[in-house]
């Protein structure tokens, strides 16, 4: 059967920044489809309330508090996990946010705080639990990034550059790990997450609606239109695929020419 191939049934997977929004949501997906989860995040009374609402659901699912910027943390994360659960079959890198500010004002703390968070802890994560993933005969990794690693906006540069980094590491390591460990990313567009309800959306509500409207599917995504997209890499489902961005957008980031922006313009 076909959708055998999405079930996780017996494997271990790690998402960092599973208190909420995205991660969350992945999280709860993967427990749905039988995985046992390991939900990660800095905020440990976030991460307690994901997993607990797994649990109440019939799911598996643990809470191991990690601060990803820090290696050492990140390395007793895992071992923590291999101590716990055996294995580790899954990773989604999700952690990530923040980076933003005037270029001419920007110092360097910010803009290695972004390449951090946004970059470097994918791949710290990523390259200690390869080895562990090559035990049990592979595995999958699932990096998010976001539309900003390919479009333009004034004040975006660490976070822009951190995830157009992070879609160049997946491609890297997607060709060295291969056929043994898939590695993939999901290229995000507007999420509904809390983050982006309290910073943009409460602030200003005619943006939601703005969005919605140069967005092709008229509507803002969901942190389970994400999931799904990650189940699918995830899985065997995705078995064939490796080394790609897969977007999850609306159809929104695209390039668009001259006279496609003055049409839609005058739609408005």
């Amino acid at each position: 059967m076909l959708l055998d191939r999405f079930d996780l049934t017996g494997k271990v997977a790690l998402v960092t920044g599973a208190g909420r929004g995205i991660g969350e949501g992945v999280a709860e997906a993967f427990a749905e489809l039988g995985a046992h989860v390991i939900c990660s995040a800095r905020t440990e009374s976030e991460i307690e309330a994901t997993a607990a609402s797994i649990r109440k659901g019939g799911g598996e699912a643990t809470a191991l508090r990690c601060d990803v910027t820090k290696d050492a943390e990140i390395e007793q994360l895992i071992e923590t996990v291999i101590q716990q659960r055996g294995r580790v079959d899954v990773v989604v890198n999700n952690a990530g946010g923040g980076g933003w500010g005037s270029s001419l004002e920007l110092d360097d703390a910010l803009l290695l705080d972004t390449l951090r968070l946004n970059l470097l802890a994918a791949i710290h994560v990523t390259r200690r639990t390869i080895p562990h993933m090559l035990r049990v005969g592979g595995g999958s990794v699932v990096n998010i990034s976001s539309g900003m690693a390919r479009v333009v906006d004034g004040g975006g540069v660490p976070y822009g550059a951190a995830k157009a980094g992070l879609e160049q590491a997946t491609r890297m390591l997607a060709y060295e790990f291969a056929p043994d460990v898939r590695i993939n990313a999901i290229r995000c567009g507007a999420i509904l997450t809390p983050d982006i309800e309290k910073n943009m959306f409460a602030r200003d509500p005619a943006v939601r609606e703005e969005l919605e409207s140069w967005t092709p599917m008229r509507r803002i995504g969901t942190p389970e239109d994400v999931a799904i997209a990650a189940l699918y890499l995830a899985s065997d489902a995705g078995s064939y695929v490796t080394g790609k961005v897969l977007d999850v957008d609306g159809g929104v980031v695209q390039e668009l020419s001259a006279m496609a922006i003055i049409r839609e313009s005058r739609k408005r």
